[in-house]
C-alpha cells in the first residue's frame, strides 16, 4: 500500500512541477529539492484530490501562515516551544521531531517533503 501511495505522489509531483521522477525521492523537500513555489500547492493538493479520489480541506496539507511574525509562535527567528506544539497539531504528518532539534523559521519550508505528502495521504486512504 505504501509503495503504490508514494509511486502516485510521485506521479502527482512529476506532472505538477515538471521534475522527473528520480528527482521525486522520499525525503525530497517541494520547495527546496523540487523547485514548487506557493502556487504549485494548490495545483499539487488539485491533482492529488483527482488520483486518490479524496478530498483535502484547504490548509491541511499545507498549513498556511505557519511562521506569521503576529502568532507568538516566532521569537528571533526561531519557532518557539509552543510553536512546535502548534506545528505537531496542525502538521502531525509531517517530521516536526527533526525539525525540533534546530526549529529555525528558514527551515519551515523542508517540513514539506514527498514523505510528509505520503503519510497525509496514508491517512486519508487507508
Amino acid at each position: 500500500m505504501a509503495e503504490d501511495i508514494f509511486e502516485k505522489v510521485q506521479e502527482t509531483l512529476v506532472d505538477a512541477l515538471g521534475v522527473d521522477d528520480d528527482e521525486v525521492t522520499p525525503e525530497a523537500t517541494l520547495i527546496g529539492d523540487l523547485g514548487a513555489e506557493s502556487i504549485d500547492f494548490l495545483d499539487i493538493v488539485f491533482r492529488l484530490e483527482k488520483n486518490f479520489d479524496i478530498k483535502i480541506p484547504r490548509g491541511e496539507l499545507f498549513p498556511e501562515n505557519l511562521a506569521a511574525a503576529d502568532s507568538g509562535f516566532i521569537a528571533d527567528g526561531v519557532v518557539t516551544t509552543d510553536g512546535i506544539a502548534q506545528l505537531r497539531e496542525k502538521m502531525p504528518h509531517a517530521d516536526i521531531d527533526a525539525f525540533a532539534n534546530d526549529p529555525q523559521v528558514s527551515k519551515l519550508p523542508d517540513l514539506f517533503t514527498v514523505n510528509m505528502i505520503c503519510r497525509f495521504i496514508a491517512t486519508r486512504v487507508g
